[in-house]
């Protein structure tokens, strides 16, 4: 991390924590600004990382950067998601404590991706267990899945995750994962029935539309366009692919299906204004998969206990489609655990992941909403909890006094939302379970009564004349620690109790479908006990959660959206500000700053600044302690610049860090050639490792068994010293060793086909060689492919070549044919001998809803004929024949008979053949 200190006026420091004006907000910003301006989109805060989403892929999570940041110090490479990966799983491989990465931060600002990045980093870098790598292979497949099914697009992101995700991956004492766990948390159902202008339904209703076969569309009576469903609202085109891969795909396929044709169901009043459903025909088609012969139709109207009025149906109906639809996903992550259950008995240890929902304001803000923000509020809590004490332990380990911080403790809010008989969800819960009238506005007007002179609780009718102006009656405002926002009471009743008649649970109990029946279990009709309200579960599991997160070692990353445009390149400051606010990281670096800014191991402090001190330059043979004891007095440190601890020092003010950085830059110019910088004793390690290895390879075994075990020629060392100069005595041997032990490598790590675009660095005198060897290896794996293919292959290749050139970025469906085979069958091309103008197009029926063939005119058949086939590079049919059979659909094929005659004349015979008489052909 120090190297980069001396750039640090263009792209700002690597650590918040050595900010010179550290209280300073716009300061903070300044140095993202700076960083995100050299898309450099990592920083820390200490040990968290604050991650800035580019909006493009800056080619940095490839396989050399994994090897990049494995097994080295935190510190010693620039900031990256790679480098707390690795540091979390060598603390969990040495330390054996179980760990947890939080990541967190508002839709959009790349949490998913994140996540996705660090699993790859552990599938890619981790040893494979005995057993193989089915389990890592699960681990990367559930994510399409369930981001398919939990996933959507809204305002801000077009593929938001609508529920927050744990993962617990499990690893055997050899560092190798072995299992998996995944808990769920407030999956946005209501998006099932509702989305705001402007967003869209879940993943996977579109998906399905646009990605599912024919037949399997017609099996669940679908049409592919989503504007014929209700449920559905269209923005765009939906997001293109096929159905999520997954278990039992035919009957969650049926489920979605069900859920579509579900929203479709109308209904109109009668003579005594009882609801009637007026779509009856809709739900007797393939899309319900079986209630074992009870018409789903009569439960939603007719057979209900009582009648119903239309606003009751309608609620009926969605709460039906909600329930079917978030208990479907519940099973998905419970069919998904299963399938990641360790197989081995003792797992030694447990990497934790959190991806979970960040601060949501919105213009309009619901009970979702409101649990969301109570969630970001808990893990800010546990957040500077956890941070305190991790520095107060530091600090005690080390034998440095411990001064209290002074920081703004959220619990004040979290007690005013979750505190029993007098918190928001008790109130709530209250009001929901109370006999009487109980509706959203007797709930404001409790909250009101019960909390009326809380600090951070607000209502337009306890608000001052100038404040109502911003609120409205049915709204509450709360003083989060991210700052103000505003909610509307209306739903939060229905939502908080998500009831289902008692009717309805009896008809999905009797379902067919066998992931319904264990959705719908029967024991639930018995069970006279009334369920949890949604936000009391919520606020179990969440406080189950801070629980688990508490007993492993945390790491963090905080993700910042730096635009709402999703442009690269583009930094809203006023964006990012509140983003700044929100995730807690000026509280976070406060923390950090209370004490010492920089503190670092006797050892790496001394190795890197030994030679601005000619006492320790260029070795100290004594204790590191007294070596950087004596380095700093030679500095000129005042006493209260600087801590000695038991293990490392600690220097309080960045500006002394900076001034001893400033000191080895000019130190190290007016080295030059004559002296080299500070040679790190684990590099002459590294250097004696890899010259044995090289010297063992060399066929010099004999000679290398006399030799000390860590012993390596001082000409290496010393050529490796000076490795930067132009080639000389002193360093021909080492550059020569670096130049063989490339080749070596790359003869061994050659990309495995044309789509591997893996190619180890090479060292800076064979860039251009490595280059022109890259070019050779690619056209020569690409010679070796081009021989292989086959005739019809090819034919192929060249086909989809002419279409992407024609079709693609230029047609919605063009995606869709590009995995599909040609078939030279579909399309074929008949005409007669005579000197008629007809020809006839035979299209392969792949289905009856197919009207057949197309019989054509053409006054210029034989130009018209010519430059099709050499479009198609193929003639029409051959021989010309007497007759031509053409398809006119489901069981009505033609015949054309064409006889000679002196003009040309087109009529129906007797026979139902299509006659026609024409001239011969000459």
């Amino acid at each position: 991390m120090e190297s980069a200190l001396t750039a640090r006026d263009r792209v700002g420091v690597q650590d918040f924590v050595l900010l010179e004006n550290f209280t300073s907000e716009a300061a903070f910003i300044e140095n993202l600004r700076r960083r995100f301006r050299e898309n450099l989109i990592y920083t820390y805060i200490g040990p968290v990382l604050v991650s800035v989403n580019p909006y493009r892929d800056l080619q940095i999570y490839s396989r050399q950067h994994m090897e990049r940041y494995r097994g080295v110090s935190f510190y010693e490479v620039p900031p990256h998601l790679f480098a707390v990966a690795d540091t979390v799983y060598r603390s969990l491989r040495t330390e054996r404590r179980d760990q947890a990465v939080m990541i967190s931060g508002e839709s959009g600002a790349g949490k998913t991706e994140a996540t996705k990045r660090l699993l790859q980093f552990y599938a890619e870098t981790c040893p494979a267990p005995e057993r193989g790598g089915a389990v890592r292979d699960r681990l990367l497949q559930s994510n399409p899945v369930l981001e398919a099914f939990g996933n959507a697009k809204t305002l801000r992101n077009d593929n938001s995750s609508r529920f927050g995700k744990y993962m617990d991956v499990q690893f055997d004492f050899k560092g190798a994962p072995v299992g998996g766990h995944i808990l769920s948390y407030l999956l946005e159902k209501s998006r099932v029935v509702h989305q705001n202008h402007g967003e869209r339904n879940f993943h996977v209703f579109y998906q399905l539309l646009e990605g599912g076969e024919e037949e399997l569309l017609r099996r669940l009576g679908l049409e592919r366009n989503p504007q014929s469903y209700l449920y559905l609202v269209k923005v765009g085109s939906p997001r293109a692919g096929p159905p999520p891969p997954g278990v039992q795909l035919r009957d969650l396929l049926s489920i979605v299906a069900s859920v579509l044709h579900l929203g479709n169901i109308h209904f109109a009043a009668d003579e005594e204004s009882n609801a009637q459903v007026t779509t009856e025909n809709q739900l007797k088609g393939g899309g319900w998969k079986g209630v074992r012969g009870i018409p789903l139709l009569s439960h939603l109207g007719r057979q209900l206990l009582s009648p119903l009025n239309l606003e009751q149906a309608a609620y009926a109906r969605d709460a039906l489609a909600k329930a079917v639809y978030s208990r479907t996903f519940t099973w998905l992550v419970r069919k998904i655990n299963r399938s990641l259950a360790s197989k081995v008995r003792a797992c030694t240890t447990v990497l934790g992941l959190l991806d979970i929902y960040g601060f949501e304001v919105f213009q309009h803000n619901s009970f979702e909403q409101f649990c969301i923000n109570y969630c970001n509020e808990k893990l800010q809590q546990l957040f500077i909890e956890l941070t305190l004490q991790s520095e107060q332990e530091e600090y005690e380990a080390e034998g440095i006094a411990w001064e209290p911080v002074q920081y703004f403790n959220n619990k004040i809010i979290c007690d005013l939302v979750e505190e029993k008989f007098k918190g928001i969800i008790s109130i709530l819960d209250e009001e929901c379970l109370r006999p009487g009238e109980a509706t959203d506005l007797t709930f404001l007007e409790k909250l009101e009564d019960t909390i009326k002179h809380h600090p951070h609780f607000l209502t337009h009718k306890l608000a001052d004349q100038r404040t109502r102006k911003s609120l409205d009656r049915g709204e509450f405002r709360l003083l989060h620690y991210a700052g103000e926002v505003t909610y509307s009471v209306t739903g939060f009743l229905d939502k908080n109790n998500d009831l289902l008649f008692r009717n309805l649970k009896e008809t999905m109990c009797s379902s067919e479908n066998p992931i319904m029946s264990q959705c719908f279990d029967r024991s639930e009709l018995s069970d006279k006990k009334r369920p949890e309200t949604v936000a009391t579960q919520f606020k179990m599991s969440l406080l189950q959660l801070v629980e688990i997160l508490k007993s492993k070692e945390p790491a963090y990353v905080r993700c910042i959206k730096p635009n709402d445009a999703k442009q690269p390149g583009r930094f809203d400051e006023v964006l990012i500000r509140h983003q700044v606010k929100y995730l807690g990281l000026m509280e976070n670096l406060r923390v950090r700053r209370a004490g010492f800014a920089y503190r670092r191991k006797y050892e790496a402090f001394l190795q890197r600044y030994k030679s601005l001190c000619p006492e320790t330059w260029p070795t100290w043979a004594g204790r590191p302690q007294d070596g950087v004891a004596v380095l700093v007095r030679h500095l000129g440190y005042k006493p209260e610049e600087y801590k000695m601890g038991r293990t490392k020092i600690f220097i309080r003010f960045p500006k002394t860090l900076f001034a001893t950085e400033d000191a080895l830059e000019v130190r190290r110019q007016s080295l030059g050639e004559r002296e080299a910088p500070p040679f790190p004793s684990q590099w002459a390690t590294k250097i004696q490792a890899a010259w044995r290895g090289f010297h063992w390879a060399r066929g010099g075994r004999r000679q290398a068994s006399h030799c000390h075990p860590c012993w390596a020629p001082p000409r290496l060392i010393r050529g490796f010293i000076l490795r930067h100069a132009p080639r000389c005595p002193e360093n021909a041997f080492f550059l020569d060793h670096v130049r063989t032990s490339f080749l070596l490598n790359l003869r061994r790590h050659l990309p495995r086909n044309v789509l591997d675009t893996s190619w180890p660095t090479p060292p800076p005198a064979l860039r251009e060689a490595s280059e022109l060897l890259r070019e050779l290896c690619v056209k020569n794996m690409v010679w070796k492919y081009c021989r292989g293919i086959s005739p019809e292959w090819k034919q192929q290749l060249q086909q989809k070549a002419v279409a992407s050139e024609i079709f693609r970025g230029k047609k919605d469906n063009y995606p869709q044919s590009v995995p599909r085979l040609f078939i030279s069958t579909r399309l074929g091309i008949s005409v007669s001998s005579l000197s008629d103008s007809l020809f006839v197009l035979h299209v392969q029926r792949e289905d009856n809803k197919q009207k057949g063939d197309v019989v054509l005119q053409s006054d210029h058949v034989i130009e018209t004929l010519t430059k099709t086939a050499l479009s198609a590079d193929r003639g029409p049919h051959t021989p010309l024949p007497s007759s031509i059979t053409f398809a006119g659909g489901p069981g009505r094929d033609g015949i054309i008979d064409f006889t000679p005659g002196s003009e040309l004349l087109i009529t129906k015979a007797k026979n139902g053949h299509l006659a026609v008489v024409s001239g011969a052909s000459r």
